[in-house]
């Protein structure tokens, strides 16, 4: 699964690198958690628009919205066919903007966290859903990051990671009127080394401090290494 994320990209490098009409003013972040109110890029009026959504998937057909803590991730393997996320696959998409994200290795003295991130530093976009939910009270629009299997690096600590979207793909996913069956290809796990990449993008994880394990925490010493 994917749980914990960072945004510490200036808005600067976020709106040339998905190429956003519209956005808000965010600040960085270095601990980003489920529940939260997380931004999140998808077609508007015609181009694309940075717009803030609480994380976790909320099912327009919900009963109740503390569903949506259970929804965080969706499978790439299931997306189309899960009724919690099949209506925002076929018309919903969007692209979650990261700097890199965390992941925890079990070890003998306890999970030790470590920090997934592009060596060039540059935004990545992972590929996510969203969905409109209307209760009696109030209107809450909701997302959640889809996860597939790990690539060589992240496999050393888990066995999942977050479909991270090449910008080659971004107009193809965010388009509503793309078949949906034809997208499952985008859903991958992102190449650790690559040299056939224009330009050539390689990750790189390190170990970085328990202190990530507490939401609360929220500095830029928690994506140091150790």
């Amino acid at each position: 699964m994917c749980g914990r994320f960072t945004l510490a990209s200036s808005i600067e490098e976020i709106i040339k690198q998905f190429q956003l009409g519209k956005y808000v003013e965010i600040t960085k972040r270095y601990n980003i958690a489920p529940s939260q109110l997380i931004p999140v890029v998808r077609s508007a009026d015609g181009g694309r628009e940075l717009k803030m959504l609480k994380w976790g998937l909320v099912p327009s057909w919900a009963k109740k919205p503390e569903i949506g803590n259970r929804m965080i991730n969706a499978r790439a393997e299931t997306v189309n066919e899960k009724p919690s996320f099949r209506a925002a696959f076929k018309k919903r998409r969007c692209i979650v903007p990261a700097s890199g994200f965390y992941e925890w290795k079990r070890t003998k003295s306890g999970k030790q966290p470590y920090y997934i991130r592009m060596k060039d530093k540059k935004p990545l976009g992972i590929a996510g859903l969203w969905e409109i939910w209307e209760g009696p009270k109030e209107v809450i629009e909701s997302c959640t990051l889809i996860t597939t299997g790990a690539n060589e690096i992240v496999g050393k600590l888990h066995d999942r990671m977050p479909v991270i979207l090449s910008p080659n793909d971004y107009d193809k996913w965010l388009d509503s009127a793309v078949d949906p069956e034809s997208l499952k290809k985008l859903l991958r796990s992102f190449p650790s080394h690559d040299p056939s990449q224009e330009p050539s993008r390689e990750m790189e994880a390190y170990e970085v401090s328990k202190e990530v394990n507490d939401p609360k925490n929220e500095n830029i010493r928690l994506i140091e290494p150790l």
